[in-house]
């Protein structure tokens, strides 16, 4: 008896720390690996983290107080070895929405975000997430990478004072052309050029896995690595010109500016802010402004981490605990929140990085986390010199393979009516991001309770109707089995018997009992039979 306690005892912690399961059999070999995953991850977290940030409205330090967390938590926690948790473009998107560029609002939708996240996991939630359909998801992506991905067009030109909103923001950019500034315009296109290039070299390199000579793969090798690192590569040789073209007198290129040095201080998240005419904004303002936030980016950002998570998974041949993720997700934002992050989630891009270096163990988000650490202990300084247009490309470039546009091909095939809530999110996101994702749910649900309120009915008369159902009988079906009752048995001339097949009826509930009473009552007085053939105890 006493051995098997044990055993649950130890099933359970290992079901709440998921690292007891791996590190008992950590080696050399699997350290070895980390490192070098979780080096490459950090030289391509950094650049993205300080590119994201200008995403949600934020000074870029605030980027890489997002980007470090999340390692550590997730090695304790998590089970997946791919994934790496941080700032991704969908979240800056969904974040600056509704924070407004404000820090201190920031933070606190970290806070209340994971505690909502901590919350779902520990009352097994996670089946909510099952609601947003995958025609709504690729919808919203779609349409955020076009929104992410030309709201960067400004800062490739030199733009300033460009509206937020999407559409006010493509008219005045085009309005503005005229005003751009030709050392931003040259080097943000070389930096997507030279990104293009890179990516396609990786791509192709990854395509030929045998080679005849060790020289070959080494070399090959080599250009990989450094096409895989190609955000940081592009950000530092922009960094080098607009460096050397400021102490030469020379302001040919908008550059991030000052920011703060140093790690952000571990200190409890503030719950209230006083703004310069000295009003007091409490925390239950705070939490009213950011409204609908509190449970669009809690359920974004499950949902990404969670189908990233699976997708890895399935590729790598290993299973994942889907509330353990919503718990580590949740925790991390609890605890970023202590060091002034912005809501993250897990990056499809850096995961993927991840995994092609040959990651064997959680432990590499420890490596990267640590890269993050000391960019913040002794970078700081040069970030000043990075150019905007260079971050505006890595943004660019890592949202483009977000839009793909097969998806409407392939719902078209699959399913036409599918492409009602894929539309209605696509275009209503390009008002606000998140009533495209309401607006999506809300269709793809009326789609849902029409299924059920319509379910098919095979109608035949043989002399005695026959009507055979194919999925359960619940309320919203009643009137509509009713109608066809009365149609065809009852309002006929003459009168027919009815059989109702009921072998695929798997569920029933009171109004439909109610209502079949009834209908057996009718029958009666009319003098025909209504009979119930392959009813499930």
């Amino acid at each position: 008896m006493e051995r098997v306690t044990g055993i649950r005892c130890c099933a359970a912690l290992r079901s709440c720390f998921p690292i007891l399961t791996w590190l008992p059999g950590y080696n050399l070999t699997w350290l070895k690996m980390d490192l070098i995953a979780g080096l490459t991850v950090g030289l391509t977290a950094v650049p993205q983290a300080l590119a994201y940030a200008e995403v949600a409205g934020l000074p870029v330090q605030y980027g890489l107080y997002s980007a470090f967390m999340g390692g550590f938590i997730y090695c304790i926690f998590g089970t997946s070895k791919d994934i790496t948790l941080g700032p991704t473009a969908i979240m800056s998107l969904l974040c600056s929405a509704y924070i407004g560029g404000d820090p201190v609002f920031a933070v606190v939708l970290t806070l209340l975000c994971g505690i909502i996240q901590a919350g779902m996991a520990l009352l097994r939630l996670g089946f909510l997430l099952d609601f947003i359909s995958h025609p709504v998801i690729k919808g919203f992506t779609c349409a955020a990478a076009v929104t992410i991905g030309f709201g960067q067009v400004k800062n490739i030109l030199g733009l300033k004072e460009i509206p937020q909103q999407f559409y006010l923001q493509v008219y005045y950019t085009f309005h503005k052309i005229p005003e751009a500034r030709v050392g931003d315009v040259i080097l943000g296109l070389c930096c997507l050029f030279f990104l293009v290039m890179l990516t396609l070299m990786k791509n192709s390199l990854g395509s030929s896995e045998h080679e005849a000579s060790l020289l070959v793969r080494s070399a090959r090798r080599l250009v990989w690595s450094l096409a895989t690192m190609r955000n940081a590569l592009v950000v530092i040789a922009a960094t080098g010109v607009a460096y050397s073209a400021e102490v030469t007198g020379h302001h040919f290129f908008s550059l991030t500016g000052k920011t703060a040095e140093g790690l952000p201080p571990f200190k409890v998240p503030p719950l209230s802010e006083t703004v310069a005419n000295g009003t007091v904004i409490t925390f239950s303002d705070i939490a009213k402004d950011l409204g609908g936030g509190l449970a669009v980016i809690p359920l974004m950002g499950v949902l990404e981490s969670i189908a990233i998570a699976k997708a890895f998974s399935s590729k790598n041949n290993y299973r994942i605990d889907a509330n353990q993720e919503l718990f580590a997700i949740g925790l991390t934002n609890i605890l970023g929140s202590f060091v002034s992050a912005y809501p993250v989630t897990g990056s499809f891009g850096r995961t993927a990085v991840n995994s092609q270096t040959g990651v064997c163990s959680p432990a590499g988000g420890i490596v990267t986390g640590v890269i993050v650490l000391l960019s913040l202990a002794f970078l700081m300084p040069l970030f000043f010199y990075i150019p905007k247009a260079s971050l505006a490309a890595v943004i660019i470039c890592a949202v483009s393979p977000m839009m793909d546009f097969r998806v409407p091909v392939q719902l078209w095939r699959v399913k036409r009516l599918d492409l009602l809530p894929f539309l209605v999110t696509f275009v209503v996101s390009f008002w606000e991001v998140q009533y495209g994702i309401v607006g999506g749910v809300v269709v793809s649900g009326f789609m849902l309770l029409h299924i059920v309120a319509r379910p098919k009915v095979k109608v035949s008369d043989h002399g005695v109707l026959l009507l055979e159902l194919d999925s359960g009988l619940n309320f919203p079906v009643t009137e509509h089995l009713s109608r066809l009752v009365y149609k065809h048995a009852l309002q006929v001339s003459p009168r027919r018997c009815l059989v109702l097949d009921c072998a695929h009826v798997s569920s029933i509930d009171f109004t439909v009992v109610h209502e079949l009473t009834e209908l057996l009552k009718q029958f009666e007085l009319r003098g025909v039979s209504m009979i119930f053939a392959g009813l499930k105890p």
